[in-house]
C-alpha cells in the first residue's frame, strides 16, 4: 500500500472512482438534484482548471497498482473528497489518506484546523479519524452535509 501525490494524468481514474464510490454509498441519501450537483462539482474539466491553477490536491492509495481510495483537499486543509473503492473499505486506506494531509498540513505555517463537509455515509468515519461536527446537518442544492472540523495538536 502506498499513498502518493496524484499528477495530472491520474486524476481522470481517481474521479470514476469516486463516481463509482458515490453511487453505491451516497446517492441513495441524495434527490435527483443532488446527485446532479455532485456530479457537475466532480466533473474532469472542473476539477483540472482548479488541478492546474493548484486550488485542489490530490493524493492516491496504490495496491498492487490499483488506485483504492482518493483524497482531495481544497487549499491545504480542506478536504472536498475522500473515496475508498468498497472491496478496500476497514482496511485503514481513509486514515493513511488523512493522515497524509494532516502531516502536508502540520509542515505549512498558520493551518490549526482541517475542515471536511461530511455525507451521512462518512460522519463516523470522520468521528473516529477525530473530526467533531462544527454545525448541524446542512442541505444545499440536494446535497445533505454535516460541517466537520479537526484541531490540529
Amino acid at each position: 500500500m502506498a499513498i502518493i501525490k496524484l499528477k495530472k494524468s491520474d486524476i481522470k481514474e481517481a474521479l470514476d472512482l469516486v463516481w463509482k464510490v458515490f453511487l453505491e454509498f451516497e446517492a441513495p441519501d441524495y434527490t435527483p438534484q443532488g446527485i446532479e450537483e455532485f456530479k457537475k462539482y466532480i466533473s474532469y474539466d472542473s476539477m483540472i482548471k482548479q488541478y492546474e491553477k493548484e486550488e485542489i490536491f490530490f493524493w492516491g492509495c496504490v495496491v498492487n497498482n490499483e488506485l483504492t481510495g482518493v483524497i482531495a483537499t481544497r487549499g491545504s486543509n480542506h478536504i472536498c473528497l475522500l473515496f475508498v473503492n468498497k472491496q478496500y473499505h476497514r482496511q485503514g486506506i481513509a486514515k493513511r489518506l488523512f493522515l497524509t494531509v494532516l502531516e502536508d498540513c502540520k509542515s505549512k505555517l498558520n493551518i490549526n484546523t482541517i475542515s471536511v463537509n461530511s455525507s451521512r455515509y462518512a460522519i463516523e468515519v470522520y468521528h473516529r479519524l477525530g473530526f467533531v461536527d462544527c454545525d448541524e446537518e446542512q442541505n444545499v442544492k440536494g446535497i445533505r452535509y454535516t460541517p466537520m472540523c479537526y484541531s490540529i495538536k
